[in-house]
């Protein structure tokens, strides 16, 4: 009964605190004036952000099509030799600055959308590519080895034990991916793809605080909201049995 109470007025005090602080960031986002211009961006926000969306959307399900079937075919007998060659040249898009390849992107496709989705597209590959060789090479031989003491044959056993085995890690991977993606995407504005990066860098240009935050905020989040979907269909499209989520 008194852990009872105990568990109550702590919940009480957890949610009075969250009042609090709420309105405290309420109070200040008024007084610095970043409502009033974000009530004034709103049209500016909606529009943009749905910019944003389509290019996280484009560019990670791009990514996704092609890493994860690519980190498959270099789990396979006659490409498995490739796997770390393939990684590395992964590595080397990884290990240029962002901006730069949008750059490059830039000189090869011109100015616009097209440019943004592919240097979104190159910066996204290497988490899902690395973390599907990591997930199948992780599964263990002796579940290899029971499956095809059953008789099943390399896609039997592809789709029915390495695939399932492997899903978590592949989900960190695409994760990680998209993680990376939507907060890479504000970059595309310098190159004309559009995205938040319109009011990120315009509020910065012209030392507009809440123009800044007004493009800052609505990334954050999208952040969060793509991380928390990702998070729900990595527990509900895992099997049980190799879920350590359920």
């Amino acid at each position: 009964m008194a852990d009872q109470i105990a568990i109550g007025g702590f919940s009480r005090l957890w949610r009075n605190g969250l009042l609090v602080l709420i309105f405290a960031l309420g109070a200040w986002a008024w007084a610095s004036g970043l409502l009033p211009t974000m009530f004034d961006l709103w049209d500016d926000i909606v529009f943009l952000t749905r910019q944003h969306i389509m290019l996280v959307a484009i560019s990670g399900g791009l990514a996704i099509l092609v890493g994860i079937p690519l980190g498959v075919a270099l789990t396979r007998r006659r490409l498995r030799r490739y796997g770390d060659i393939v990684l590395q040249v992964l590595n080397i898009g990884a290990t240029i600055p962002t901006l730069a390849v949008l750059a490059l992107s830039m000189s090869l496709l011109g100015i616009g959308d097209k440019p943004a989705i592919f240097g979104l597209f190159v910066v996204t590959l290497l988490p899902i590519v690395s973390n599907t060789l990591a997930g199948i090479r992780a599964v263990p031989p002796y579940l290899i080895e029971a499956a095809q003491g059953m008789g099943m044959s390399p896609w039997q056993i592809l789709w029915k034990v390495e695939l399932p085995n492997a899903m978590f890690v592949i989900y960190a991977g695409i994760r990680t991916a998209l993680a990376i993606n939507v907060g890479t995407v504000p970059l595309a504005f310098l190159i004309g793809g559009g995205g938040l990066g319109e009011l990120i860098f315009s509020g910065i240009a012209l030392n507009e605080f809440g123009m800044m935050l007004a493009g800052a905020i609505p990334t954050a989040l999208l952040a969060i909201l793509v991380d928390f979907l990702m998070s729900q269909m990595q527990l509900w499209t895992i099997p049980r049995g190799v879920n350590p989520l359920r």
